[in-house]
């Protein structure tokens, strides 16, 4: 395929046109992948930021491939970002041993690289960590899903169920206390096999 350059003018109305073109159909490709709306209108926001910088630089052979890789890598780093946030909230600690423990538990949550034994550990990871929050009381269980997994912030909670904040943060902090206690036995378990 041949690319040609555009003037400043045409590369203003090939970004206007790519965005009419592929604006709708991108956007709920995002959302059937990330929680909520606003999640969704940040990626696209960031795909196309990415596309007028690179439009301005060079010229892009196949538009709404490079538009979908690029929908899917921000998905993606989203994604990770949050898994990383969870493990420090699980595991965050100022003791040196539990650091250690962090960062042994992020390398198998989230490898570089994608083999059957790292997706094995991930799912034996991931199946403690829903088994530890089947053994917690409904309330801490609940909250903990809500914050970590669902983005809902404490006054979100706290509309709608009533309960101050200060209850729900107690709630969610004997959550992680007794997740971390879950996850050092299964740590401890990987480490000497």
């Amino acid at each position: 395929m041949v690319t040609t350059a555009l003037m400043p003018e045409d590369k203003n109305s090939h970004t206007l046109n790519t965005i009419k073109a592929y604006g709708k159909s991108l956007l709920a490709f995002i959302r059937k992948r990330v929680k909520n709306d606003a999640d969704a209108e940040d990626i696209l926001q960031d795909v196309w930021y990415q596309f007028s910088a690179v439009v301005n630089a060079e010229p892009i052979a196949e538009t709404g491939a490079w538009l979908y890789k690029v929908a899917r890598n921000k998905i993606t780093d989203k994604h990770k970002k949050k898994s990383e946030s969870l493990l420090s909230d699980l595991f965050g600690s100022d003791d040196e041993d539990d650091e250690s423990v962090t960062q042994d538990l992020e390398s198998i949550l989230l490898p570089d690289t994608n083999t059957p034994e790292n997706a094995y550990m991930n799912q034996l990871v991931w199946d403690e960590v829903f088994a530890a929050l089947d053994e917690l009381p409904e309330e801490q269980k609940q909250v903990f899903i809500w914050h970590e997994l669902d983005d809902m912030s404490f006054a979100e909670m706290t509309d709608l169920t009533g309960v101050p904040i200060q209850t729900l943060v107690s709630r969610k902090r004997y959550a992680v206390l007794h997740l971390r206690k879950r996850l050092k036995v299964l740590y401890d378990e990987i480490i000497k096999s």
